[in-house]
């Protein structure tokens, strides 16, 4: 009887306790105006976007060369000899006509000498053998001389005219010798050293140096089957081609495609072909490498984006796109050419004047508003500034896997 009483007093105390708990608890909710579903839904992240731009390209494709001498020549004797004097510094500028080295004369000199002596001799023969023939033919009209006296005449006379030319030709020969004394230089270039010094002994098979003409170089490169194509379209106008060297910034070089290969490679699907630009500052030398920028379609109309707010999902490329009410929305995307930093962006998946996430990619997550935060572009289209990017961690490259919600349509 006594622990029963105990039990029911309990239970009438416990009524008003549980009361009391329940009115504290929602008058702390009244107080805060927030239901449990709303102190648990997540707050919107701000992230940096930028307009998609439209804006009149043409698409261009970087290729890499090599600079060439439009024109390159080794320097042999034509004669063989000893080497007198070498008429040029090491590395100089010589213009064509220049005289480079000179090979001992003596030699040659005494050789145009004895030749001009044997043909002296063989025109005295010559002029002897007419005046018999002419004798002789005389006698035969009185028949004072034999038929057969008369031919052998005209035959020798005949062998002294081929003695003659061949004499003739033989001191043309010496002079020509003597005259490959000296060497001149068969272009305007950049001379190379020396390869051999006076006094040494060469033959026509020795180079001596070479030189490297400097007004205009060549960068022959690569371009592939479908460029090839593109370029042919352009209905005849030469696409326009810069180049940059490793120093360079940008492609502040014009030049001009003059030589395009007679066939296509079929082991690597490629056409040679090759540029030309003015060097007449000299600016360019042989061997360098060279960044080649070359136009391959004529003006058209396209979108473009940012080149960072492109990422890659799997093996897709894709753009974050954030919609009047907040929702970002993956766009699965075709490249186009490059312009300055803003990647074309082909077909309608996005479309001009629609925000694009540049910045802050990694705090999206799916179904969740982001307050996005216009940034200031240049004249291009490019971000210039990033005030939703201070104190955000940076926005992720376009090789790592886009952290975004699903793609829509």
């Amino acid at each position: 009887m006594l622990f029963t009483s105990s039990r029911h007093v309990r239970q009438q105390l416990s009524v008003p306790l549980v009361a009391a708990i329940v009115i504290s608890t929602l008058c702390l909710a009244a107080c805060t105006g927030q239901t449990g579903a709303e102190r648990d839904a997540p707050q919107a992240m701000p992230v940096s976007v930028a307009p998609a731009v439209q804006r009149n390209v043409i698409d261009t494709e970087m290729f890499s060369g090599r600079i060439e001498a439009a024109e390159f020549v080794e320097i042999r004797p034509r004669v063989a000899g000893s080497i007198d004097t070498v008429h040029f510094r090491d590395g100089a500028i010589v213009a064509k006509g220049q005289l480079l080295y000179t090979i001992d004369k003596r030699p040659f000199e005494a050789e145009v000498h004895r030749a001009s002596a044997q043909l002296a001799a063989a025109r005295t023969r010559s002029e002897l053998a007419s005046s018999e023939l002419t004798r002789a033919e005389t006698l035969l009209r009185s028949k004072a001389i034999s038929k057969q006296e008369v031919d052998q005449l005209a035959a020798g006379a005949r062998t002294s005219a081929a003695d003659l030319e061949a004499a003739e030709a033989a001191l043309r020969l010496a002079r020509l010798n003597l005259s490959y004394t000296s060497v001149f230089s068969p272009i305007s270039g950049r001379i190379s050293r020396s390869a051999i010094t006076a006094g040494n002994l060469v033959n026509d098979q020795a180079v001596l140096t070479t030189i490297a003409s400097n007004s205009i170089v060549y960068s022959y490169f690569d371009i592939s089957e479908q460029t090839f194509l593109r370029i042919r379209s352009l209905k005849g106008k030469a696409p326009v081609v810069r180049m940059g060297l490793a120093n360079e910034e940008g492609f502040p070089h014009t030049g001009t495609l003059d030589f395009v290969d007679n066939r296509i490679n079929t082991q690597t699907g490629s056409i040679r072909v090759r540029a030309s630009f003015d060097n007449r500052q000299g600016r360019f030398v042989p061997g360098l490498s060279a960044r080649i920028s070359m136009e391959t379609s004529a003006p058209y109309t396209a979108t473009l984006v940012p080149e960072r707010a492109i990422g890659t999902d799997q093996d897709r490329k894709v753009v974050t796109v954030v919609g009047k009410d907040g929702l970002p929305q993956l766009r699965v995307v075709r490249q186009g050419t490059l312009k300055n930093g803003m990647r074309v962006v082909l077909g309608d998946t996005v479309k001009p004047g629609e925000s694009v996430v540049v910045e802050g990619l990694q705090r999206i997550m799916p179904g969740v508003p982001v307050k996005p935060e216009v940034l200031k572009v240049d004249e291009s289209g490019l971000p210039i500034s990033s005030p939703a990017g201070r104190g955000m961690t940076p926005s992720r490259s376009s090789s790592e896997p886009a952290q975004a919600p699903e793609a829509t349509n």
